[in-house]
């Protein structure tokens, strides 16, 4: 399989068309909705509740966008269905409200959220959700284990691996030196086989994902966009940017 010429055909909004300014914050409601209005494709994350559901937040811990505080995997969905953003109205979606949300009307380009310990409940759930999910979607993530969970749990959705150039234990924590090192210049990529390459635009040009580009054919998308230089960047060595903090022209 190829990665679909839709991914690349239009910029990639992160985290929907958030706006802070306009008291809209990322991943919520709101920001989906204003990307499917300027009619962007959504990248959103997806984390693991206590029950198994597919919840749409970046963070593994409340507290930062939202009202409340902890792990997000310590709660139900129930619970975090009820959480609000800070000073907004709205409250968090499951991976469900934001299909029937977006009602297939621009891509949707998922972020699997990771803890490094193999578990695979998340893409689990993701996959029963997507089974009757018509729109068009894609599944990435840092993690080469959750990219083979999409591999073999969703096999006709195009899969991607997003990366970088190095992963200190500072940074990545959870992850084992084995593992940091099985993430490094795309070596996991004969295992995984992802259909497009996310790479920090900051990072690039990098040998790894030129190989993906030029020698296999791998669309490269590139995050997170937000300056005229990174921009730059991104038309030299990208397929499409995945951008914040203003609003593309094309």
């Amino acid at each position: 399989m190829r990665a679909p010429d839709w991914l690349t055909a239009r910029p990639v909004a992160h985290r929907g068309l958030h706006d802070v300014g306009r008291g809209i914050i990322e991943n919520m409601p709101a920001a989906a909705a204003a990307a499917v209005a300027a009619n962007f494709a959504i990248e959103c994350d997806i984390q693991l509740s206590a029950d198994g559901e597919a919840m749409v937040h970046h963070d593994d811990e409340l507290g930062r966008l939202t009202e409340g505080s902890g792990a997000l995997l310590g709660k139900t969905s129930a619970e975090l269905k009820q959480v609000v953003f800070k000073d907004t109205p709205e409250k968090m979606m499951t991976l469900g409200d934001l299909c029937a949300l977006v009602a297939g009307r621009v891509p949707l380009v998922i972020e699997v959220k990771s803890y490094f310990d193999g578990d695979r409940r998340l893409v689990t759930r993701m996959a029963e959700v997507l089974a009757s999910y018509s729109g068009l979607a894609v599944g990435m993530s840092f993690d080469p284990d959750q990219v083979m969970a999409l591999r073999e749990l969703m096999p006709s959705r195009p899969r991607g691996i997003v990366a970088q150039r190095e992963y200190t234990e500072a940074d990545w924590p959870e992850a084992t030196p084995a593992q940091r090192r099985g993430m490094l210049h795309l070596r996991h990529a004969y295992r995984t086989r992802p259909h497009f390459v996310a790479y920090w635009v900051d990072e690039l040009p990098a040998v790894a994902p030129w190989i993906a580009r030029n020698i296999f054919g791998c669309p490269l998308l590139t995050w997170t966009v937000r300056t005229p230089e990174q921009r730059a960047t991104a038309a030299r060595h990208a397929d499409q940017m995945i951008f914040e903090g203003f609003r593309p022209e094309t």
